[in-house]
């Protein structure tokens, strides 16, 4: 989603939680794995596998200049040939530990083997973060939570758009007191799409 789309977004928000809330999640994100130089697992539920939100995060690495942000989607399910970007499977989880970042992707509870796994990086120094829907179990595992559930005015994707435009906004020192030309972009986008200022 490009930065004009997002900041149409971000007006249609305007006035709920969602925007800051984003914000507030990714600067978790950032601050986890930008210090460590990267070590960011992605992983959703057997249903639910969040390529959108891999691809996003990957062009937000490339255009913010923060390469730590382009994560490392691992899967339920990996087929011989697949190439090696779609070949991590869930083995990736249990050789996770400090200074990596495991973000867990669940609309629905996960199976108990999902859990398992995500308790076990968390026991080993892992940092866990959580888009989720609201189950009790994912959220008691995580570090940080951002939780939509179905009685809320936005979805999951809506969310992860918001909050992967926002990973890469700010995140690390720019040289120079310059900002980043797709930082100054979305505030450019943000000023277009603002309502006039009222006459008096």
């Amino acid at each position: 989603m490009d930065a004009v789309r997002v900041a149409l977004l971000r007006e249609v928000l305007a006035g709920t939680e969602w925007p800051a809330a984003a914000r507030r999640f990714a600067g978790v994100l950032r601050s986890s794995v930008v210090p460590h130089c990267g070590g960011l697992l992605l992983v959703g539920t057997a249903e639910y596998e969040p390529w959108h939100l891999a691809a996003h995060l990957v062009d937000e690495s490339a255009w913010s200049g923060m390469p730590e942000l382009a994560p490392v989607l691992v899967r339920h399910r990996v087929e011989p040939g697949d190439p090696a970007h779609l070949a991590v499977g869930l083995g990736r989880i249990e050789a996770a530990g400090r200074g990596e970042t495991l973000l867990l992707v669940a609309p629905e509870r996960p199976g108990a083997g999902l859990l398992e796994r995500v308790h076990d990086a968390r026991r080993a120094g892992a940092t866990v973060l959580s888009l989720d829907g609201g189950d009790p179990q994912v959220r008691g595992l995580a570090h940080e939570t951002l939780t939509v559930s179905g009685r809320d005015d936005v979805d999951l994707d809506t969310v992860q758009h918001l909050v992967s435009a926002a990973a890469g906004e700010s995140g690390a020192p720019v040289p120079h007191g310059r900002r980043r030309f797709r930082d100054r972009l979305s505030r450019l986008a943000d000023r277009l799409t603002a309502p006039p200022p009222p006459r008096w």
